[in-house]
């Protein structure tokens, strides 16, 4: 099975060819649901997490998705 080619940059946008279950397992990877709900104080990263319910949140609530995805953002830069 081979691996998907990654991402190109996109100048305009930084999440272009990034989906966001891509993002939200990065991120657990990475830091954990703990530190996630610290981060983003929201029900589906504090109370029994799971990938599947993180992604139906974020994508109806536009403001958490919006503060996920510019952690993201912030720490694929470092």
């Amino acid at each position: 099975m081979t691996q998907p080619p990654p991402p190109t940059v996109h100048p305009r946008d930084p999440l272009h060819g990034i989906t966001l279950e891509t993002i939200i397992k990065e991120l657990v990877a990475r830091h954990g649901w703990e530190a996630m709900g610290k981060r983003v104080p929201i029900r589906c990263f504090l109370h029994d997490p799971s990938v599947k319910s993180s992604l139906t949140f974020l994508r109806k609530t536009p403001w958490a998705r919006e503060r996920v995805e510019g952690w993201y953002i912030a720490y694929k830069d470092l």
